[in-house]
Formats: C-alpha cells, structure tokens, sequence
C-alpha cells in the first residue's frame, strides 16, 4: 500500500513509517521543513514537503492521487500559539480530508487525542483551545464520506512498543510505538468509521482491534 501520512515528521509518524516499511508498504511524509527529509528516508519514508497552513486542497490532493490511504499524524507540537493549534490540528485535517475526497482517496485516519469532546469553547487556555481544534477537526471528518477512522490516544511515551492495547480507557499512557502499531492494524481494515480512545493494555493489538 502506499499510504500519505501528514505530518511526517512527528515522532508517532516516524515510527510508523519505520513499520509500514518494514511490512513492505510504501509510506509517503508530508513535511513543512526540507531539512526533515533526511530522517524520513532514515525511517523508511519518502519526503514531500508540503504545508498544511500554505497548500490548497488541490495542492494536496496532487501528492494523494494513487494512495490507498492518508493518515493525519501532524500537530502544532508544544508551545505553539491557539492560531495554530486551530491552524494545523484542525484545519490541516479538514484540508486533508477534503484533498483525499478529491483524490478518490476513501481510508483516512486521524491521531486525535483523548478529550476531544470535552473542551470548553469558550476557554482561551491552549490545553482547551488544542482539544478544540481536534475535536472541531474529528467532528469535521465524520461529516465527510470516507473511510474514516480515528484514534484518541491517551498520554503519549517514548517507552518501547509492547504490542498490547486497551480501548476506551481515559486514564494511564501508551507508547507511540503502540499508536503506530494501531494506525498499521487500522490499514488493513479494521475499525472503520470508529472513533475510540486506547492506552496500554494486555491485549494484543489486533485482537483488540478485531473487535471494532
């Protein structure tokens, strides 16, 4: 499969890329920063450098055309301001659902975070304002009619991957390796059109996943 993942460059997309490669599939990176490009090809990845926050839906819809599917896997990352949390968390993964439409590109997959239907609107607060825009942006996606899928990890680690998840529990972490293993299980079907929170758990992921 030859899957687009935006936001390539971001630790959760590195090591997915990493297992996509290893499986044999072909992933592609969206990134904002030419000088990202070397450690994509480190992890397995082709780089695209490509902005969310500059691009028209055309402009990415020209790097989907013949993917099986696209991943959202970007962020504004910590310390950014509220304008780009809104920006890149919610605006870039509307603008890729939307190219992937384009595209004929139907699986879709967004990291998402844990929360994201509990924010206050009304709140300034850059946590409230982050769970805004990825709430606002899955809200977005299940509008559109794609293949969608998306994952509302819970506290991410560095730790190693075990390979063992739970659903549903808003409480605890889970390695990003164990994200990325679920964003591979979820390419092979699994789990479309659900929304769900994971963390670390003792079941095997695509045991659990089954399940969906």
């Amino acid at each position: 499969m030859r899957i687009v993942i935006a936001g390539g460059h971001g630790k959760i997309a590195q090591l997915l890329a990493r297992q996509l490669a290893a499986a044999g599939h072909e992933p592609i990176g969206l990134i904002r920063d030419p000088k990202h490009a070397d450690d994509l090809l480190a992890a397995g990845s082709t780089p695209v450098v490509l902005d969310l926050e500059q691009s028209t839906v055309q402009d990415v819809a020209d790097v989907l055309v013949g993917a099986d599917a696209a991943v959202f896997a970007a962020g504004a990352g910590e310390g950014s301001g509220n304008d780009r949390k809104l920006s890149v968390d919610r605006d870039g993964a509307i603008l890729l659902a939307d190219a992937a439409l384009k595209a004929g590109v139907t699986r879709f997959i967004v990291i998402s975070s844990v929360g994201a239907d509990s924010y206050d609107a009304a709140s300034d607060d850059p946590f409230q304002v982050y769970l805004r825009a990825k709430g606002e942006a899955d809200a977005a996606v299940r509008e559109r009619d794609l293949d969608w899928t998306i994952v509302r990890p819970v506290t991410l680690t560095d730790e190693p991957g075990t390979g063992r998840i739970s659903l549903g529990s808003r409480g605890g972490s889970i390695p990003r390796a164990d994200v990325a293993s679920v964003v591979v299980e979820l390419l092979g079907g699994a789990g479309v059109r659900s929304v769900f929170e994971v963390s670390a758990g003792e079941q095997e992921v695509a045991e659990v996943l089954a399940a969906l």
